[in-house]
């Protein structure tokens, strides 16, 4: 499963920080970007920030995916 977020649809909430934040961080800006690891995908974010989700990290991903605002979450499943 791989992950990004629509910049220009988030709202800054931070409800996907506060449930996976292992997958997602909010930066200075105000919105909301994925992590690879200790990388966050801001530069330039959006569907080139596509990053997998760390395992056992699925179902927080789809919760928050679920509870954002924006609608602003993607998610990929591999075929």
């Amino acid at each position: 499963m791989k992950v990004w977020i629509d910049q220009d649809l988030c709202t800054g909430d931070g409800l996907c920080e506060e449930i996976a934040p292992d997958v997602f961080t909010l930066l200075d800006d105000g919105l909301a970007y994925v992590k690879d690891g200790d990388k966050v995908l801001s530069d330039p974010g959006g569907p080139e920030g596509l990053a997998p989700v760390p395992d056992g990290q699925d179902e927080a991903t789809i919760e928050s995916a679920e509870e954002c605002p924006g609608e602003c979450i993607f998610i990929e499943v591999d075929g």
